[in-house]
């Protein structure tokens, strides 16, 4: 479905508008202050949107602001359109913000503009609702992280990385193709592998294990599979997602970073241009390594499992985006005695 809906657009075309969306998306969240939670939605509900929209046919600010606006709804951090609007011309205007002389900071934008902005949020923002059958709840794998964390003896400190990594996960498309649990726990052993990887081991506290262990659990077939319902190749798909997006980021000095702990959910400040908020920074992992590190894993990964043919719930699913948008007109349904069925 995302391959149809690119168009003419090249993969890295593609992969580049999709990180401008999901950093314009952290920057606007970040200034307004909403949690963790509501911007991860939008970036996720970003993804989805695109499984039954063109890139082409819609502005990667409308949808990515129609997109945080129903993730507010979801998570119950409401804001309204205009409120949203006003901090995402800050951010896409930053030397109208300097010049602003209001109290909170709001550009001085040209009402008529503001309201056609708002407009077209709002379009958006149903056919967003429609992409999701109106269904309002979201499940997150950061709760997972801390679970599994202690489930597995992981140190603090792996724990914040896979934190991270799991923050950074939303700007890909892995929280649409795997439950959140499978996500969390995948995040937890790329946290292992990261600091494994041409490392040393560090002793740590009783109790605990080290990442080399973990990385070594995780990376074969075990009991782990059956109680936290993954499976070793899944993990090491998510893996390697996430390693594609810190290669990325790793080759673009300017973007901005992932907030460093749960804590502290305000990213380091950098100026907000079309690409400084398009991609996390990966310090101190550096490209080469990275790929070494995948070059690795796919010397001892496990082959794919066998999924089921997809291809008639693809059909499904196409003819389902062509309706998405469209008015069917009015229903009626007519109901009848059971005596009266037989007579028609």
């Amino acid at each position: 479905m995302s391959e149809r809906q690119r168009g003419k657009l090249s993969m890295t075309q593609e992969e580049k508008q999709r990180q401008q969306a999901c950093g314009f998306i952290e920057a606007v969240g970040s200034k307004i202050g909403f949690p963790r939670k509501t911007i991860a939605t939008g970036q996720n509900l970003y993804h989805r949107f695109h499984l039954f929209f063109p890139r082409k046919d819609f502005n990667y600010h409308d949808v990515s602001l129609a997109a945080l606006y129903v993730s507010t709804k979801m998570h119950d951090t409401l804001k309204k359109p205009r409120e949203i609007l006003m901090v995402s011309y800050a951010v896409r205007f930053p030397e109208l913000a300097a010049k602003s002389k209001s109290i909170a900071g709001e550009v001085d934008m040209d009402p008529q503009t503001v309201e056609q902005d708002r407009g077209r949020l709002l379009a958006v923002e149903r056919l967003i609702l429609e992409t999701v059958s109106f269904n309002f709840t979201s499940r997150m794998p950061f709760p997972y992280i801390i679970k599994m964390s202690r489930a597995l003896g992981v140190p603090k400190k792996l724990s914040k990385l896979a934190w991270r990594l799991t923050i950074d996960s939303f700007r890909t498309l892995v929280n649409l193709s795997y439950p959140s649990h499978v996500v969390a726990l995948a995040c937890v052993y790329l946290s292992s592998l990261l600091s494994s990887f041409e490392q040393a081991p560090i002793p740590v506290q009783p109790g605990y294990h080290t990442a080399h262990e973990l990385a070594e659990t995780l990376g074969r077939r075990g009991e782990w599979e059956t109680k936290f319902h993954c499976q070793v190749e899944d993990l090491e798909e998510i893996a390697h997602s996430i390693i594609d997006l810190l290669m990325q980021g790793g080759q673009n000095s300017t973007a901005n970073t992932s907030p460093s702990t749960p804590s502290s959910p305000h990213p380091l400040r950098t100026p907000h241009s079309s690409t400084a908020h398009s991609l996390p920074q990966t310090v101190p992992y550096k490209s080469d390594q990275l790929m070494r590190l995948k070059i690795a894993m796919r010397e001892v990964e496990h082959p794919p499992r066998p999924r089921d043919p997809l291809w008639l719930g693809e059909m499904q699913a196409e003819e389902d985006a062509m309706m998405l948008g469209r008015n069917e007109g009015t229903v009626r349904f007519l109901f009848a005695p059971p005596m009266y069925l037989g007579e028609h």
